[in-house]
């Protein structure tokens, strides 16, 4: 089993940068990739990035150019930039963990709430 931790979130003005970071444990070396996906008040679970243990990174096309995810691979922890943060980033945020055979999210934290004013 992996347990994925979050933490980073809170409130922001619109415009405003956060950091998140998800710290795994437990059988990590079972995890291939890692990632972020949100959700939002009535609306489904969306994804926002996901990166490789060799860094290779996918976004959703809503946040490129704002938001960077990057990793530790010796931490075993996956954090995410984001800067010009808009209303409609507020949701709460979940770290994903995805092995290496099994296709689809294998492990999730327990989310941490973003809100950004406007």
């Amino acid at each position: 089993q992996v347990q994925l931790v979050e933490s980073g979130g809170g409130l922001v003005q619109a415009g405003g940068s956060l950091r998140l970071s998800c710290a795994a444990s437990g059988r990590t070396l079972t995890i291939n990739a890692m990632g972020w996906y949100r959700q939002a008040p009535g609306k489904q679970r969306e994804l926002v990035a996901t990166i490789t243990r060799t860094r290779s990174t996918n976004y959703a096309d809503s946040v490129k150019g704002r938001f960077t995810i990057s990793r530790d691979n010796d931490k075993n922890t996956v954090y995410l930039q984001m800067n010009d943060l808009k209303a409609e980033d507020t949701a709460v945020y979940y770290c994903a963990a995805e092995g290496w055979v099994t296709v689809g999210v294998a492990y999730w934290g327990q989310g941490t709430q973003v809100t950004v004013s406007s």
